[in-house]
């Protein structure tokens, strides 16, 4: 499949389908609510993918209902995810490619999460070196991230990068297609994104872009911070200051219509040999990695109590 069709509304690249086909296969992942494998999709390949670049071009291409199934979490409960078809799959890896080299130019260094040539590994490295800098961290948490992201600021986001209609459209269409549950109910939905649809990731690091990075970088540019998609530590030097900053981080994500995870935010003081200061919480798990003080070896080979990583 190659080129683009001139006399279609919207001018897709089916060398473009082609690339997203490809990506969606190297990625696997489980069936949809039709039940159709990958193998299934490829029996007739050519068909399908002309199909589904036929309608996305003519712009009469609608998401169907997305598969919520409930996985186990390892801190207990259970986390709801939307399984696509692998035609929608397809059809969500198209619109990425094209968006996603814009919106990564513009995320924040510090953001981590669900982005090419970034990392965890990364962002625990960048947080290990400011520990050593900074004497408090504010740990958080945006609870339930994913679902609870308000369409409507979603895409006056996305508008503010993108003009093309046929982006817009098949967001939006995505945004509100049906949740069919394992009793077979379909459940419709006014905010949030679903986590497992191949767009969400980039959408809720959009969304958290303008709700939390850049308004924390103009509002306390001397804090720094590293974000992976709703997981977060933000630096500080005073008890007072961290305070502060985790107070006006819950005030923030209330107006974007966000919850702090009451349980999985705090201030923590990072204690070790030189700091003496008394507080209760003095470590802090990020990205499996629980940062605590922790006895440590100088180049004298004398010990002293220094606050490091650990996995957890």
């Amino acid at each position: 499949m190659s080129g683009v069709n001139s006399a279609k509304p919207y001018g897709i690249a089916k060398r473009t389908v082609w690339e997203a086909y490809q990506q969606v296969k190297a990625n696997r992942g489980a069936a949809g609510i039709d039940d159709e494998t990958i193998a299934d999709f490829e029996q007739d390949l050519s068909k399908n993918l002309y199909k589904l670049w036929n309608r996305m071009s003519s712009g009469s291409y609608f998401p169907p209902p997305v598969k919520q199934v409930e996985i186990p979490k390892a801190s207990g409960g259970t986390r709801k995810l939307g399984v696509p078809t692998v035609s929608d799959r397809v059809a969500q890896t198209v619109v990425k490619l094209l968006i996603e080299p814009t919106l990564d130019s513009i995320f924040h260094p510090d953001s981590y999460g669900y982005r090419p040539g970034r990392s965890a590994k990364q962002a625990v490295a960048i947080t290990r070196k400011r520990c050593w800098h900074y004497d408090w961290v504010v740990e958080f948490d945006i609870k339930a991230a994913f679902d609870q992201i308000d369409h409507g600021l979603l895409m006056k986001a996305v508008r503010t990068h993108f003009k093309e209609d046929w982006i817009l459209l098949h967001i939006e269409r995505w945004l509100v297609a049906l949740f069919e549950t394992e009793g077979g109910a379909r459940v419709p939905r006014d905010r949030g994104t679903p986590q497992g649809g191949v767009v969400s990731p980039i959408l809720m690091n959009l969304f958290t872009h303008y709700a939390f990075d850049t308004w924390m970088q103009r509002t306390s540019p001397n804090c720094p911070f590293a974000r992976y998609a709703d997981d977060a530590v933000v630096h500080c030097h005073s008890r007072k200051q961290a305070e502060y900053v985790m107070r006006s981080i819950a005030s923030r994500l209330a107006d974007c219509g966000l919850t702090m995870h009451p349980d999985k935010s705090k201030v923590v003081y990072c204690k070790d040999s030189n700091r003496t200061e008394q507080h209760p919480h003095v470590s802090f798990t990020f990205l499996g990695f629980t940062f605590r003080p922790r006895k440590a070896h100088s180049k004298q080979d004398q010990l002293f109590t220094s606050f490091l990583p650990g996995a957890v």
